[in-house]
């Protein structure tokens, strides 16, 4: 059976975003190169990501954009894992969203989830957004939660824990610039 992990960057005070969707605190301390090799590595075990209607434009743009006009950037390896794997955004509003390898599911969540969970292949990728990662999380469909936690408290905004949540942590990995990487399972 294939796991479902979330990937995501978080504040030191539990924010994956702002109030407005802000997301600059991702960008404290400048890049590493160490934690940059994780996500892709976390990538590479997956081979379809999951993710909500709301930040798929944007996911969909910024990645396309770099795959096909940023050929010297140094995230065109992430950058071709994000455009060529499969991505299935949930909707319960749009039935058609532009993007390459890109399908969407209206029907029920977690019948989707652990439909998905019993086909053949490699793992599930969840990146978000905030709400998504919410409804994922509330209906125990996450597996394994990888939290890089950045050095950075923004004081409000938006949290994917609406309820309390009991984990296990399996491992932390201190990155360069301050950056942690948590991996948390279900307790």
């Amino acid at each position: 059976m294939r796991k479902l992990k979330l990937q995501v960057q978080i504040t030191i005070d539990g924010f994956v975003s702002g109030l407005n969707g802000e997301q600059d605190f991702m960008l404290a301390g400048g890049p590493d190169a160490a934690g940059f090799k994780k996500v892709i590595e976390l990538a590479e075990t997956s081979d379809t990501i999951l993710l909500g209607r709301k930040m798929t434009p944007e996911f969909i743009a910024h990645w396309e954009n770099m795959v096909d006009n940023q050929p010297s950037s140094p995230a065109q390896p992430l950058a071709q894992l994000m455009v060529n794997m499969r991505k299935i955004v949930f909707s319960r509003t749009q039935t058609d969203i532009k993007g390459r390898n890109l399908e969407v599911e209206n029907g029920d969540l977690a019948t989707k989830v652990n439909a998905l969970k019993n086909q053949p292949g490699k793992d599930l990728l969840a990146y978000g957004g905030a709400d998504f990662v919410s409804s994922l999380i509330s209906l125990n469909l996450i597996d394994e939660y990888y939290l890089f936690v950045c050095p950075v408290a923004i004081g409000e905004g938006l949290s994917i824990f609406k309820e309390k949540k009991s984990l296990k942590l399996e491992s932390s990995t201190a990155y360069q610039h301050g950056k942690v990487l948590n991996k948390y399972v279900p307790a």
